[in-house]
């Protein structure tokens, strides 16, 4: 599966930003997809993760409460809806998929998106 993220850009702090991951190839549904972050200097870490169906969802603890995870398997697209933006969410923002169950880890995940540019100002 390849995968595309868009929707980054500029947002002042308190804004909101919705993220896209498009998927194509077969067999999107078979696949758990998460979003990673990766800030200049900093290490990729994990944001969110939903599962092939939408029955499990997982947020880092930095965003939980501010960021919702969707998906839409017919539109082979996964959404990260991020609220309440502050400044330390601005990253480039990844996405990637995997054939296992939801995980954190960037070792979990086989295939990753180019990634999209969230800053956030204050």
């Amino acid at each position: 599966v390849q995968l595309q993220a868009s929707g980054g850009g500029l947002v002042q702090a308190g804004g909101s930003r919705r993220l896209s991951c498009s998927a194509s190839g077969r067999g999107f549904i078979n696949y758990t997809v998460a979003w990673f972050r990766q800030a200049p200097g900093k290490e990729r870490e994990f944001v969110s993760a939903i599962s092939r169906r939408s029955d499990n969802t997982r947020y880092a603890d930095s965003v939980k409460g501010r960021f919702t995870i969707s998906r839409d398997n017919a539109k082979n697209t996964v959404y990260l809806q991020m609220n309440s933006l502050k400044p330390e969410d601005s990253a480039v923002y990844y996405c990637a998929a995997s054939s296992a169950l939801v995980a954190i880890v960037t070792s979990s995940y086989n295939y990753w998106g180019q990634g999209t540019l969230v800053t956030v100002s204050s």
